[in-house]
C-alpha cells in the first residue's frame, strides 16, 4: 500500500521458489504456491497442482504470503497440493521430491500484531453487498490483518482487512447510528436480535472498541495522476488518473481508455501506487495507447491491446483474437466464470478452527455458492460504484418506496401475480420474475425469503438475487420498529422543515413570476437559480436519486424541469405542486415529487431503481 510508498530493495523472491499463501479467491485458505514470474517488487504466484488460471499476483511484501511452515507453526490448516493429502504432506519430502527451494524466511515482511483474536464478534460491511452491516466474527488473525467471517454463512463472502478498515464497526455500532443490523443467517428472530443474548449464546466477546483504529480519508483529489496495476489485466501496470474520491475509496480512470474500464478501489489496495514507482522498483510500465493505432497483422483488433495477457488469467500469455482479450466488448458483456478451482471435493470445515459457522452444506451447493462468488469477485470487492457506505442505506430508503406506503404489511397480502409483476419491475431482473410464479411466492413467502433461499433454491444469479434480498429488507424495516420509526419521523421533520424553508424561499423568489411568465424564456433561468438549491439540497439527501432521474419517467420531466416547463406544463406543474407541497410534511421525500408519484402503482416507484452493488460494471464481469 502506501505505508511504504517506494520497497527499500529489489525483491529477492526467485522463480520456483515455494511459499504458503492465502488463496483470494477462498480467503479462508491457505495454500502452498510456487513464484512463477518476478516483475519488479511484485510476485506472481501459482497454486501447486492447479490450472494457471487460477495464478495470481501480490507486492512482495504482501500480508498474505509466509514461509514453508507458517501454517504448522501456527496451527493453520495448509490446503496441500492436488492429489496429496492433508495428513501426510511434509515440506521437506515435497520439496525433495519437486527438486525445489523453500522461499528464504527473510524475504518476508515483518509486520506489527493487533488487538483483534480469533473468534470476536463485531458489526462488519458486507463487502459484495455494502448497503448491508451484518454480524460477523473474526475468523483469523495474522500480525495485523485478520480474516472478517459472517456468522453462519459460507466463507465466501469472508475478507481480510487491518484495524484501521472503514468497513468494520464495533458491536452496537449500527443500534447507535440507527441503521438496521443484518443478525446472523437462519437465526430464530432477526428482526429482535440482540448482541447481549447472542454474546451470551455463543459464549463469545465482543471485539473492544480500542481495538478499532479507523484510518483518515484518504487525501486522493480528483484529476491526481497515479500508476495503478490493470485489474482485468494484472500482470500490467498502467498510467492512471484519479475521477471520483470519496472517503476511502477513489474511482480509477486508465489513461487513454474508454471510462467503461474505469474502476472503484479502496484507497489502501496494494494496487495502487505513486508516480514513478514502476521505474524505482523496476517494473515496466504501460503508457496511454495512443489514439488510432496502426494495425500490425495477428495482433489483437480491441484498440489499444497490445495481445498481452488473456481473459482466462496466466494459463495463456497472450491472445490474438476478441474472445481472448480482457478488453474487448464479448468479454466485458459476459460474466467470466472460472470454474471454481476446488471444485466439489471441499472438506466439511475448512476453518483451522472448527467454530459454529455453518460449513456442512453439501458439496454442490458450496461449488455453486464459490462459483457465484468468483464470478463477483474480481471486479465487485471495489468497482462499487456505491456512495460512502453509511449513505448507503439512507440512499436505498430515499430510493425505496418506504415513505410511499409500501410497508410489509401491504406487501404480506400480495398474490403471487403481484409478487410477479414486482419483481419483474426491478431492472435487470424480468428474467427471474417468472420463476417466483412457478414457486407459487405470495407475498408472506416473499418476505421469508433470505438471500441464501434467493440464489440457491431459485438459483438465481447473485446480482439480481441481491436486489431482491435488498427489497424484501426496504419492506421490513419500513414497518420497523416504533422506535427507528420516530428516529425516520424526526429525521424526517428536520429534513422537511429545511426543506420548507428552501421551497417557500424558492415559492418567494420565482413562483408568482413563474404564473405570469409560464412562456417566457428569462424565466428558465430564474427558475434554474432556484432549482439548483433545491437540487443541491437534494444532493446531499442521496447522489443516488440523481442516477435514477435519468431512466425514471415519471422524474425526467422533474429533472428537466427549467427547459420542459415553458410549454404545456406550467399548470400541471403549479398543480402538482401544490397538492404535493400539501402533503410534503407527511413524508420524507424531496418536494420534486409530483402528486402522479405518489398514488401511482409501484411498479412506477421501482422504475429507477438502482442498487450499488448491482451496475452493470459490476455484475457482467
Amino acid at each position: 500500500g502506501h505505508s511504504q510508498s517506494f520497497p527499500s530493495r529489489r525483491t529477492g523472491f526467485k522463480v520456483g521458489m515455494k511459499l504458503e499463501g492465502v488463496d483470494p479467491l477462498h480467503p479462508s485458505l491457505f495454500c502452498v504456491l510456487t513464484v512463477a514470474e518476478v516483475i519488479g517488487c511484485r510476485l506472481r504466484l501459482h497454486i501447486d497442482g492447479y490450472s494457471e488460471c487460477y495464478d495470481f499476483w501480490v507486492n512482495a511484501d504482501s500480508a498474505h504470503i509466509r514461509p514453508t511452515g507458517w501454517c504448522k507453526d501456527t496451527n493453520h490448516r495448509l490446503h496441500p497440493p492436488k492429489g496429496h493429502s492433508e495428513t501426510d504432506f511434509d515440506w521437506q519430502l515435497y520439496l525433495q521430491s519437486t527438486g525445489s527451494h523453500a522461499a528464504p524466511p527473510n524475504l518476508f515482511t515483518d509486520r506489527t500484531s493487533c488487538e483483534f483474536s480469533v473468534g470476536m464478534k463485531l458489526e462488519a460491511v458486507d463487502r459484495k453487498n455494502p448497503g448491508l452491516v451484518c454480524v460477523a466474527s473474526v475468523a483469523d488473525v495474522i500480525d495485523d490483518h485478520f480474516l472478517v467471517h459472517f456468522d453462519n454463512w459460507d466463507d465466501s463472502y469472508d475478507y481480510w482487512c487491518d484495524s484501521s478498515s472503514p468497513y468494520i464497526h464495533p458491536v452496537g455500532w449500527c443500534e447507535q447510528q440507527g441503521r438496521p443490523l443484518t443478525a446472523p443467517q437462519g437465526h430464530p428472530n432477526p428482526e429482535n436480535f440482540l448482541w447481549e443474548e447472542y454474546l451470551q449464546e455463543t459464549g463469545s466477546i465482543a471485539a473492544p472498541n480500542t481495538a478499532f483504529t479507523l484510518r483518515a480519508p484518504h487525501g486522493f483529489q480528483v484529476n491526481q495522476k497515479l500508476e495503478a496495476v490493470d485489474r482485468r489485466n494484472p500482470m500490467l501496470i498502467r498510467v492512471a488518473t484519479v475521477t471520483e474520491t470519496e472517503d476511502y475509496r477513489l474511482k480509477v480512470h486508465y489513461d487513454g481508455w474508454s471510462q467503461q474500464f474505469d474502476v472503484w478501489s479502496d484507497s489502501d489496495l496494494a494496487d495502487l501506487h505513486p508516480v514513478g514507482w514502476s521505474q524505482r522498483t523496476g517494473h515496466p510500465l504501460e503508457p496511454p495507447p495512443s489514439p488510432p493505432q496502426v494495425r500490425q497483422t495477428g495482433v489483437c483488433p480491441t484498440p489499444g491491446c497490445r495481445g498481452v495477457g488473456h481473459i482466462k488469467g496466466a494459463k495463456y500469455t497472450g491472445h490474438h483474437s476478441a474472445f481472448g482479450c480482457p478488453y474487448s466488448d464479448i468479454n466485458m458483456r459476459k460474466e467470466v466464470l472460472l470454474p471454481d478451482r476446488l471444485g466439489g471435493e471441499r472438506a466439511v470445515n475448512m476453518g483451522h478452527h472448527g467454530n459454529q459457522s455453518d460449513r456442512s452444506e453439501n458439496g454442490s451447493e458450496s461449488h455453486l455458492q464459490a462459483a457465484l462468488h468468483q464470478s463477483v469477485f474480481l471486479s465487485a470487492m471495489s468497482a462499487q460504484p456505491g456512495r460512502d457506505l453509511s449513505l448507503c442505506w439512507e440512499q436505498h430508503r430515499k430510493l425505496l418506496p418506504g415513505a410511499a406506503g409500501v410497508t410489509a404489511e401491504t406487501v404480506r397480502h400480495w398474490s403471487i401475480q403481484q409478487v410477479c409483476d414486482f419483481v419483474q419491475s426491478l431492472p435487470g431482473c424480468e428474467d427471474q420474475a417468472q420463476q417466483f410464479r412457478d414457486e407459487h411466492i405470495d407475498g408472506r413467502a416473499f418476505l421469508l425469503l433470505t438471500q441464501r433461499d434467493i440464489v440457491r433454491i431459485m438459483a438465481i444469479k447473485l446480482g439480481p438475487a441481491l436486489k431482491i434480498y435488498n427489497c424484501i429488507l426496504m419492506f421490513k424495516h419500513a414497518e420497523e420498529t416504533d422506535q427507528s420509526h420516530a428516529e425516520d419521523q424526526s429525521r424526517a421533520e428536520e429534513r422537511n422543515q429545511s426543506h420548507i424553508e428552501d421551497q417557500s424561499h424558492a415559492e418567494d423568489q420565482s413562483h408568482a413570476e413563474d404564473q405570469s411568465h409560464a412562456e417566457d424564456q428569462s424565466h428558465a433561468e430564474k427558475r434554474n437559480q432556484s432549482h439548483a438549491e433545491d437540487q443541491s439540497h437534494a444532493e446531499d439527501q442521496s447522489h443516488a436519486e440523481d442516477q435514477s432521474h435519468a431512466e425514471d419517467q415519471s422524474h425526467a420531466e422533474d429533472q428537466s424541469h427549467a427547459e420542459k416547463r415553458n410549454q404545456s406544463h406550467a399548470e400541471d406543474q403549479s398543480h402538482a405542486e401544490d397538492q404535493s407541497h400539501a402533503n410534503d410534511k407527511s413524508h420524507a421525500e424531496d418536494q420534486s415529487h409530483a402528486e402522479e408519484r405518489n398514488q401511482s402503482h409501484v411498479s412506477v416507484l421501482w422504475e429507477g431503481l438502482h442498487f450499488p452493488s448491482s451496475h452493470q460494471s459490476d455484475l457482467n464481469f
